[in-house]
């Protein structure tokens, strides 16, 4: 798994290409404010192992929130950090084992339209650890 861990004042987003054909419809932009928004990509080895994939991103997840002093996370798909992919259908099923598990544990988590290309709008701030990238 690679992640691309940021903290975001602001972050905005507009699904725009769907490239899922089952994903579901989405056309509403959305807007959150101080909140760590993780590019995930999931690589096939990841899924020799589901629940410790599941766990490794759920500590990361976590560390990086306290790190920003943020309970809010984004969780985006992004997989353009390797060239190993896991399948769309197993890394859609992660992010929502991982959104309900940050629930569970008094995070706010969100997740970007799966199965789209976005616009997005962020607001980055200059600061330590706000930008973290994680290989495991």
């Amino acid at each position: 798994m690679k992640l691309l861990l940021t903290y975001a004042d602001k972050i905005s987003y507009t699904p725009k290409v769907k490239n899922l054909e089952w994903a579901e419809d989405k056309t509403q932009t959305k807007t959150f404010e101080d909140i760590l928004v993780a590019f995930i990509h999931v690589e096939e080895k990841d899924m020799e192992n589901p629940k410790k994939t599941e766990t490794n991103l759920v500590k990361n997840l976590k560390w990086a929130a306290r790190k920003n002093e943020t309970k809010k996370i984004l969780l985006h798909s992004f997989a353009h950090l390797s060239e190993s992919k896991a399948t769309p259908e197993f890394t859609k099923d992660l992010l929502d084992k991982v959104e309900q598990r940050l629930n569970n544990a008094d995070y706010q988590a969100y997740q970007s339209p799966f199965g789209y290309f976005l616009d997005i709008s962020m607001d980055w701030p200059g600061r330590s650890l706000a930008r973290v990238f994680k290989s495991f």
